[in-house]
């Protein structure tokens, strides 16, 4: 009897172990094929110093498409600057799943600066494929939470095929910034509360497979 429960408890350790390491495998760093290049004036940041060849970004017809491996990363642009009362926005196709069994986000960030030094900073507002969106804040290597993970309407959830279409927007104007899909607000705060002002660019998480389109800022 006591063999039996020993081998019982060891099957049960084993398994416990087992479980956090294939989670720490599958977030492991993957590099994609193509991977490394960016478009001509583009710059990358990925998460915990991912290595670039994890992340493809490329040109494609009048949009961007990027195919990530085992990390996130925010992509951007230099010039890409905005001040003052502006409207950031585009529009992303998640193409397939991403065979993680969970959402992953993507969307926009502004307020952008030191974004390849150990200072980085951004407020970064994503969107997922089960129709629930994001807004957090990053300093250096930490990160706070302005809206946690929250399901609204106005996201467009996967179809059967893995694919959704969501246009992401943030409109800073008198003070105040609004946070929009699909052209509803689904969350407004003070400006002072966030980074408002500084580089304007892309953030795309784990594993995804998206089509970026319309990124444009425009000022009001």
């Amino acid at each position: 009897m006591k063999q039996i429960t020993r081998a019982i408890s060891l099957t049960l350790a084993a398994a416990l172990v087992a479980v956090p390491a294939a989670a720490q495998d599958h977030d492991a760093p993957k590099a994609v094929a193509g991977g490394g290049q960016l478009p001509a004036g583009w710059m990358a940041r990925t998460d915990r110093g991912r290595p670039l060849s994890n992340v493809k970004f490329e040109k494609m017809g009048d949009g961007w498409h990027s195919t990530m491996g085992g990390t996130a990363a925010v992509l951007y642009r230099e010039a890409d600057k905005a001040s003052g009362a502006y409207h950031a926005v585009a529009t992303f196709t998640q193409t397939k799943p991403t065979g993680m069994g969970h959402g992953e986000g993507m969307g926009i960030i502004i307020g952008g600066s030191d974004l390849q030094g150990p200072n980085q900073a951004y407020t970064y507002f994503l969107v997922r494929q089960d129709g629930m969106f994001i807004i957090k804040r990053r300093a250096g290597e930490a990160t706070s939470t302005v809206v946690d993970w929250t399901a609204h309407e106005a996201v467009a959830k996967a179809d059967a095929a893995g694919k959704a279409t969501n246009e992401v927007a943030i409109g800073v104007k008198d003070g105040k910034a609004s946070f929009t899909v699909n052209g509803k607000e689904v969350h407004s705060v003070e400006a002072s509360k966030i980074d408002a002002s500084g580089i304007v660019g892309l953030r795309i998480n784990h594993f995804l497979d998206v089509h970026v389109a319309g990124f444009a800022i425009h000022k009001m």
